[in-house]
């Protein structure tokens, strides 16, 4: 009895060494695994998750619909053909008005054709992102905005891709086509600061027109047949700005700057681009402005959205 309760503990031990010897070549643990941890850390900052989602489910949406609108490619050829002779008509009038006149409230063809061509191309690129949201009243009238919310996906994203179309390609093709032909034809010393101001007019002007179209979307929530007075701010807003504004009077820039603020997306810095003094005499720190006004409103627009989506109380409420 006394040797077999001795070798009860040597045998226990070598059993204790084996399983410590096989748990060495034990797989790590789902905690431990590094794909694992990679998605721990991206856990931890749930606002850049969030972000990198929707941009993920944006071009997913968009690239489907894209494909269903290139079953029908001489459909989605003609449409943007047509969109761009329609801005080529607005080139037209401006041509047409230079013939009369050699400036226009102090400014050339190339320094007007600068101004319509940074308008044109930052309100097509926005258009191409976020014009569908004009269409959320329809939405909310005919239910469809009900099945978008039991989806698992952002609904602005849903509705901004709703209907996405290339078609849109011919507008940002005739603004960028307009832009190039005035900076080839402007007599200005191109310095690198002017450079950079000019790429970041055009950022923060797509920002700017973004912020239009969500804030009118979340109008929507409460008023449903908004879309006439939403298109008045972003298509009006875009013909105001591809002319000079002081052709507006003081009273009218005043309102494009404080009230409605777009005099920032291009016509403040393009002040400082073509050497122009401001008619209001505004400080010089107005002509740099456009980031902090596109990020303002980019906010704003944000919490306008969410407050909307917030009190929405489904169909026929």
């Amino acid at each position: 009895m006394a040797d077999n309760s001795a070798a009860r503990p040597g045998r226990r031990n070598n059993r204790h060494s084996s399983d410590e010897r096989s748990s060495q070549h034990e797989r790590p643990s789902r905690d431990e695994h590094p794909c694992r941890n990679k998605r721990h850390s991206r856990d931890e900052h749930p606002g850049r998750s969030r972000r990198y989602e929707a941009v993920r489910h944006y071009l997913l949406f968009a690239a489907a619909w894209t494909r269903v609108a290139w079953q029908y490619r001489a459909s989605v050829l003609l449409l943007a053909v047509g969109q761009f002779l329609a801005t080529g008509l607005d080139i037209a009038v401006i041509g047409v008005l230079f013939t009369r006149v050699p400036h226009l409230a102090g400014f050339g063809l190339a320094e007007v054709g600068f101004l319509f061509g940074t308008s044109c191309t930052a309100f097509a690129v926005s258009n191409m992102f976020f014009g569908t949201l004009e269409r959320v009243g329809e939405r909310i009238r005919d239910g469809s905005l009900d099945v978008m919310l039991v989806r698992p996906a952002g609904l602005l994203v849903q509705v901004a891709t709703d209907g996405f179309s290339p078609r849109r390609l011919g507008g940002i093709v005739q603004g960028v086509g307009v832009l190039a032909l005035s900076l080839a034809g402007l007599d200005v010393p191109w310095t690198p600061g002017r450079v950079l101001l000019v790429a970041t007019m055009i950022i923060c002007g797509v920002g700017i027109f973004s912020a239009v179209w969500i804030a009118g979307a979340a109008f929507q929530f409460a008023v449903e047949q908004a879309a006439e007075a939403m298109n008045a701010v972003t298509y009006g807003g875009s013909f105001l700005t591809q002319y000079p504004m002081s052709i507006y009077g003081r009273d009218g820039m005043r309102l494009l700057t404080f009230l409605v603020p777009l005099a920032f997306l291009n016509w403040q810095p393009a002040l400082y681009v073509l050497g122009k003094p401001d008619p209001l005499g505004l400080p010089s720190v107005f002509r740099f402005a456009s980031p902090l006004v596109a990020a303002v409103l980019l906010t704003l627009a944000a919490v306008a959205w969410r407050a909307g989506l917030r009190h929405y109380r489904s169909t026929g409420s």
